[in-house]
């Protein structure tokens, strides 16, 4: 196993290693957004630091028949935020949150608040890159995502309530399937890249390093980037809200 806050990209899966390579969630201009509001936002304060873990379960060895290699078994852990948060409530997430002193850095965050999240074993989890920092505007948070490898995975709960509602591994196949894609539009003219699967909109911040990384990992499948759809109206077909 991994020494738990070290990154370690020995073993990894090959269909994982392009996304270490390319540098994830560049694609859809997140990156460079993500940049100007963080300049903009330091003439006024400094962000916190946060983490997320990027989790990726499934067989080690490569589908040689599909896009980049990708079995058939692959999933992702999200989570859904308790709708009682005073930020991102509802919202559909990676399991992660704000850094502690004694993390060490973001791996330590990522793992320390995935654990906490999820119950999931840290030391079943290979960390094997960290992508460049996401600034969000709402919560003020320069988010570093981790991604990891679930080499041995656990089972996974939702540990509190108050703030977690749901605990699920997505199959990639179920998101990179074409008629569950689309972008959405916000009331102040934001887009973002969308995903709707298993009662959820995957949207936002979650929805772009998803999309970025399935981009670079050669992963993804075409999909109309021209049907655009109203944000409100999506996490309403859903159940969900702003």
């Amino acid at each position: 196993m991994n020494e738990v806050g070290k990154l370690d990209d020995s073993g990894i899966p090959p269909w994982l290693r392009t996304a270490i390579r390319a540098g994830g969630p560049d694609a859809d201009d997140t990156l460079a957004k993500s940049r100007a509001l963080r300049r903009a936002m330091s003439l006024t304060g400094k962000p916190r630091q946060a983490a997320v873990l990027v989790l990726f379960g499934g067989s080690p060895d490569p589908d040689e028949s599909a896009p980049g290699g990708l079995p058939a078994d692959a999933d992702v852990l999200l989570t859904q935020r308790a709708s009682t948060m005073r930020q991102h409530g509802g919202q559909i997430a990676f399991p992660g949150g704000a850094a502690d002193p004694g993390d060490g850095g973001p791996i330590g965050t990522a793992l320390r608040e995935a654990a906490e999240e999820t119950g999931l074993d840290p030391a079943g989890v290979a960390p094997f890159a960290v992508l460049p920092k996401l600034f969000v505007p709402p919560s003020k948070f320069d988010v570093t995502p981790v991604l990891g490898y679930w080499r041995a995975p656990t089972a996974v709960r939702v540990v509190d309530q108050g703030e977690t509602e749901r605990v699920v591994r997505v199959p990639l196949a179920e998101l990179l399937d074409p008629a569950h894609r689309f972008m959405v539009r916000g009331s102040l003219g934001y887009q973002s890249p969308a995903f709707q699967v298993d009662g959820m909109l995957v949207w936002g911040l979650t929805g772009g390093i998803l999309a970025g990384i399935i981009k670079s990992a050669g992963w993804e499948q075409d999909w109309d980037r021209g049907d655009v759809r109203d944000l409100e109206s999506s996490l309403a077909a859903v159940g969900m809200t702003l």
